[in-house]
């Protein structure tokens, strides 16, 4: 992977780990996907390996992350799921002719029809997406805390109360503001910040 692109926020959930591709949405956004090369690296880092990826198929990828992130961001809300996005969501799990299969250590791994179907890898996506929506998933579709991030994260924690995308990033950069506020306020006793 090349070091001049962002660096992937890999997570337990597939889906919302899929619309972490982009970053800091309410700030300045972070695009970990910018390069139809840079999909085939995440892909492959989650166990849906291709060949390539055309520009056409990465604007299809973007287009599913964006409905993910809109549906999933509606169910934590708990507001209607937007038409357009469940659209997209269920057009791109029925044209996937992906197949779980079990490896020999009893895990599930995904194998796809062609080494160059992106679609099939999408459709993998999109069908975590509609498990985790649907509520089918033990856990809770949540939003990060940092106003902005506000990504979509499935929460599995077992209070269900986990504030942050993740804690590394998100979560650390608050604890950062908040012992810097407080040391800024007992460095100087006075100030009315």
């Amino acid at each position: 992977m090349c070091a001049a692109f962002p660096d992937f926020r890999l997570g337990k959930v597939l889906a919302t780990s899929f619309t972490g591709t982009l970053s800091e949405r309410h700030g300045d956004a972070v695009e970990r996907i910018p390069t139809p090369h840079r999909l085939v690296d995440w892909l492959t880092l989650n166990g849906l390996a291709v060949d390539s990826c055309t520009t056409a198929q990465l604007e299809l990828a973007r287009e599913l992350r964006e409905s993910i992130h809109a549906a999933a961001t509606a169910a934590a809300l708990q507001d209607a799921l937007p038409a357009s996005a469940v659209q997209v969501i269920n057009d791109c799990s029925a044209q996937g002719r992906a197949a779980a299969i079990l490896t020999p250590d009893g895990r599930r791994q995904w194998r796809l029809s062609s080494a160059s179907r992106v679609e099939d890898a999408l459709s993998v996506i999109a069908a975590d997406a509609i498990s985790i929506i649907a509520g089918e998933r033990d856990g809770k579709l949540a939003l990060c805390a940092s106003p902005t991030c506000r990504a979509a994260f499935f929460d599995t924690s077992q209070s269900r109360t986990r504030k942050w995308c993740d804690m590394n990033t998100c979560g650390n950069r608050q604890k950062k503001a908040r012992f810097n506020a407080s040391a800024g306020r007992r460095k100087n006793p006075e100030s009315t910040e």
